[in-house]
């Protein structure tokens, strides 16, 4: 099959692998579509993991082959994949701070080499431990492309679920590229009033259709001035950090009120370093805290967010490219222009 191997130098390669085996328990899914993860992202551009491995967790495909003792699923079935599954017994289980357990820090699928997700290949082998609790099946009528993202919208529910937002609060999202624009969907449907920021003017629109009350340029010197006009002169009650860039924190503890929750949720690289005011923090009674990865606890009510139309998730995918235009696609990602927002890599195309 092919498959893009992450050689390591930054360095994606098309490659010739071995279809991966199955066990019993486990199961074999032709990936349809994997969307491309700024994760992901990442681990290749700052060389984060050693090689050679097959990124890709996003994942939505078609099970054709089911191990010995599988009645769950049969060939034909039409499934999402999530890679990651805790245990639910550990210290961290217990709390609910599920990418902490040693088990969802395992890998469950793969498509060869070190299990790392593996979506960027024709097919990926889903681990038993994942067969059991991972996998989603997809209705019938609803797009590989668009059942892709049931794994990333998790993500951002469990951080949303996590703030516990109120009704009547303003949360200022900053950053609108994919996550940002679930993150506003999403903290429209709490009752809180959402405000978005954004570079891009095309984003900014689409925040706007996502339930944005507002939507500025980051560099607006009025932004502050329009969050207290919404707030009694207050600020915003919380910020969701969705894009990662010089100063975008100390923005988030300037425009956020005394007592505001501020969530870091683009910040996955330890090579990022922030600086702030302490004061900020202390002084103004701010709680700065990290969400990070999805939530069993979610995976149903994410697949049907994904599923159903509630959110206009199908305006998020701007590209959907054949695996071997992977490479054109993460610099999309890495480098986003007016058109650019969510990438898919189909897989089972080919190049024109």
């Amino acid at each position: 099959m092919s498959a893009a191997v992450y050689r390591g130098n930054s360095t994606i390669v098309i490659e010739t692998v071995p279809t991966p085996q199955i066990g019993p328990g486990e199961i074999l899914v032709r990936v349809e579509s994997c969307g491309i993860c700024h994760t992901d992202l990442k681990k290749v551009e700052h060389n984060l993991l050693p090689p050679p491995r097959i990124f890709g967790h996003e994942t939505a495909g078609v099970v054709v082959r089911v191990g010995a003792g599988i009645s769950k699923f049969a060939p034909g079935d039409r499934v999402a994949v999530f890679h990651h599954v805790p245990c639910s017994a550990c210290f961290y289980c217990r709390r609910k701070l599920y990418a902490q357990c040693q088990t969802y820090k395992k890998v469950g699928v793969t498509a060869g080499f070190e299990p790392a997700g593996g979506g960027f290949s024709q097919y990926v082998r889903v681990m038993d431990w994942i067969v059991e609790r991972g996998v989603e099946k997809i209705p019938e009528g609803v797009p590989f492309d668009r059942a892709c993202l049931v794994e990333p919208l998790n993500t951002c529910l469990k951080a949303v679920d996590q703030m516990q937002l109120q009704p009547g609060e303003v949360v200022a999202v900053l950053g609108q590229g994919p996550i940002g624009l679930m993150f506003t969907g999403l903290v429209r449907r709490t009752g809180a009033t959402a405000v978005a920021t954004d570079t891009i003017a095309r984003r900014r629109q689409l925040a706007l259709r996502f339930g944005a009350a507002a939507a500025w340029d980051p560099r607006d010197p009025e932004i502050p001035k329009a969050i207290q006009s919404l707030t009694e002169g207050r600020g915003a009650d919380a910020v969701i950090v969705a894009a990662s860039a010089p100063e975008i924190v100390r923005q988030a503890l300037a425009w956020s009120r005394p007592g505001a929750r501020i969530l870091l949720f683009a910040q996955t690289s330890k090579q990022e370093i922030i600086e702030f005011s302490g004061a900020d923090v202390c002084v103004g009674e701010r709680t700065v805290f990290g969400c990070y990865s999805a939530s069993v606890d979610l995976q149903a009510e994410s697949a049907r967010l994904v599923f159903g139309q509630e959110l206009p998730l199908d305006e998020l995918i701007s590209h959907r490219l054949p695996l071997d235009d992977i490479g054109k696609g993460m610099d999309l990602a890495l480098h986003p222009g007016e058109n650019s927002l969510k990438i898919i890599v189909q897989p089972q195309r080919r190049s024109e």
